[in-house]
Parts: structure tokens; C-alpha cells; sequence
């Protein structure tokens, strides 16, 4: 108990002092895990409309990469990424690596599964006879696939929500393609990691409380939104 009282009363002190390193790690949590996010939305709504719209052969089996995708290990997200961007890889040529833009990358891996499942599931729970009915009213392909994202715009903010929380707070694929590096790739989850390993527990409990506080106003946010958006 002393210890999460230490914490709680360091993480005032460092976000009412404005301490530059950490509000540099905070922002830097918040400006990869939002990229991520929002790169993830947009392929993984197109992809998850699509899916669930459509009826082509090897179906089933992508199907299934996508909901394994949604439970794989951050560690071997990192360490695929990790090869790909080696500068022996396929992709070593962009220099990539132990930069914030590999943290986005290997974010986006892992939240593009989730997005993309919860899309498809709430469009195939879609009554077929809507997208008949829009049909009919003369609905074009591209008006018929926005008014049926409208439809589903709540389940689509739940996706939204379970993607940021599962990038937000994971460690082992920052850790392993950003390094952990001082004033470019530390964010909160490795800096909490480090203060662990170095035995300051009390920085290490007021990291993971501005963390916390970093979740509940996003979901927070997205939570008004998404109960605004719902239906009368």
C-alpha cells in the first residue's frame, strides 16, 4: 500500500511540475497508439465490411488468420516486425527500426485483427434484407457499404475502444522494435518496464498510474461518443 501511495503521489507531482521527460513519454504513448489506431481503423473497417459482405473462395480460411490474429502474443508481433525491418530484411532499406514509426508499425499489426473481427461480426449480423432494401431504393455499392458502417457504428466504436487498449498498454513489441530509447522511443509501458528493472517502484507505480488515467480519458472519450450515437 505504501508503495501505490508513493506512486499516486509522484504521479501528481510529475504532471503538476510538467516534468519534460515524462510528459515526453506520455505524448509520445498517446501520438503512436492513436496513429496505430486510427491507420488500423480505416484498413480494418474496409476489410471487415468486405469480409462480411462477400462470399469468395479461401473465405473461411482468412477467417480464421483474422480471429487468430485477434489473441496473437505482442512478443512475436515484435519479432516478426523485427525481421521484416532489420536492416537485413525485406523492408532494412527504410531504416525503420528503433524508430517511433516501427512501434506504429508493429502496433497496427496488432490491432488490425481485432478492428478488422469486430467489423466483419457486425456487419454479418446485418439483416440481409436491408442491403436488398437499399438495393431496391437504388443505393449505390459505395452508399450501400457506408450506410451499413452508419448501421454498425456502435460495435465499430467497441472495436475502436478494444484495439487502443490492446496497443496501448503492450510492451513486448515496443520493447523489441523501439529500444527503449531515451527521447525517441520510450513510452510508458517500457519506461515502466525500466523503472521495474531498476528497482524504482515508485516511478514505476506513477508511470502506471498516468497510463491508467491515459486509458480511462481515451475509452472515456470514446464512450460518450459511442452512447451518443445510439439509437433512440
Amino acid at each position: 500500500m505504501d508503495l501505490i501511495a508513493e506512486g499516486i503521489v509522484r504521479a501528481f507531482q510529475l504532471l503538476v511540475s510538467g516534468d519534460p521527460e515524462v510528459i515526453k513519454i506520455t505524448l509520445l504513448s498517446l501520438a503512436v497508439s492513436l496513429s496505430a489506431t486510427a491507420i488500423s481503423l480505416v484498413i480494418g473497417v474496409t476489410l471487415g465490411t468486405v469480409i462480411g459482405l462477400m462470399r469468395f473462395w479461401g473465405r473461411r480460411f482468412l477467417v480464421s488468420l483474422i480471429n487468430t490474429g485477434m489473441g496473437s502474443p505482442p512478443v512475436v508481433v515484435g519479432l516478426i516486425v523485427s525481421l521484416f525491418l532489420w536492416r537485413n530484411g525485406p523492408l532494412g532499406i527504410l531504416r525503420l527500426m528503433y524508430t517511433p514509426y516501427a512501434i506504429v508499425i508493429a502496433q497496427c499489426v496488432i490491432s488490425l485483427p481485432i478492428i478488422t473481427g469486430f467489423t466483419m461480426a457486425s456487419i454479418q449480423q446485418i439483416d440481409p434484407k436491408l442491403r436488398l432494401q437499399l438495393a431496391a431504393l437504388g443505393a449505390s455499392r459505395w452508399q450501400l457499404l457506408w450506410l451499413l458502417v452508419r448501421d454498425t457504428r456502435l460495435p465499430l466504436l467497441a472495436a475502436v475502444m478494444a484495439g487502443f487498449g490492446s496497443i496501448i498498454s503492450e510492451v513486448g513489441a515496443a520493447m523489441m522494435v523501439g529500444g527503449n530509447i531515451t527521447g525517441q522511443t520510450r513510452v510508458l509501458t517500457t519506461a515502466i518496464v525500466m523503472e521495474v528493472g531498476k528497482g524504482d517502484f515508485g516511478l514505476a507505480v506513477a508511470l502506471g498510474i498516468i497510463l491508467m488515467a491515459l486509458v480511462y480519458l481515451v475509452n472515456l472519450a470514446l464512450t460518450v461518443l459511442q452512447q451518443r450515437s445510439k439509437p433512440r
